[in-house]
């Protein structure tokens, strides 16, 4: 299974909250938290093709741009499954993860998915009837592990199209 992850300037690690003009980029090695996800990847023969990421503030200014290339990008690479996230608690990434996954779902027909915490409900109420939203904990808290488990074992089976209606009960909102 071929993943490709799309991260904000944060969660990349080439930018803080306050520097959120970075470009869109991308790298074909596994970096951020697609590190930490590699023993629950082994489990589900899964591996990060991709890191595409970009600063909140650039998809601010052109949403639909950043968005439309970003689908183009996951299409070229030929990735199974997009994963944007996990956003924790940062509101800027989540609204950025929510758009992306969305047209990547209804303009690439990729399988995706996307990971924040309950602290974004606005952002999850307007996500999840459309792209999966899985459980998070806040940046700092306990139970970090079982999510990225619980993303990669989501991933798994959308890449496989099995029925994900189980799995999204137990580990999304």
């Amino acid at each position: 299974m071929k993943i490709i992850m799309i991260y904000d300037q944060i969660q990349s690690g080439v930018g803080t909250k306050d520097d959120k003009m970075v470009p869109l980029q991308g790298k074909t090695t596994s970096f951020g938290p697609a590190v930490m996800m590699e023993p629950y990847l082994k489990q589900v023969d899964g591996h990060v093709i991709a890191c595409l990421y970009c600063g909140t503030g650039t998809f601010e200014n052109a949403p639909e741009e950043v968005s439309r290339k970003l689908c183009a990008m996951v299409k070229k690479m030929g990735a199974d499954v997009v994963i944007c996230g996990p956003c924790f608690n940062y509101l800027p990434y989540a609204q950025m993860a929510s758009k992306v996954a969305k047209d990547i779902k209804h303009l690439v027909n990729i399988p995706v998915l996307t990971a924040m915490s309950k602290e974004m409900e606005d952002v999850i109420a307007t996500t999840k009837d459309e792209v999966p939203v899985v459980k998070m904990p806040k940046k700092g808290e306990t139970g970090l592990n079982d999510s990225l488990k619980n993303i990669c074992m989501l991933a798994n089976a959308l890449h496989k199209q099995e029925n994900v209606e189980d799995i999204v009960s137990k580990v999304c909102y």
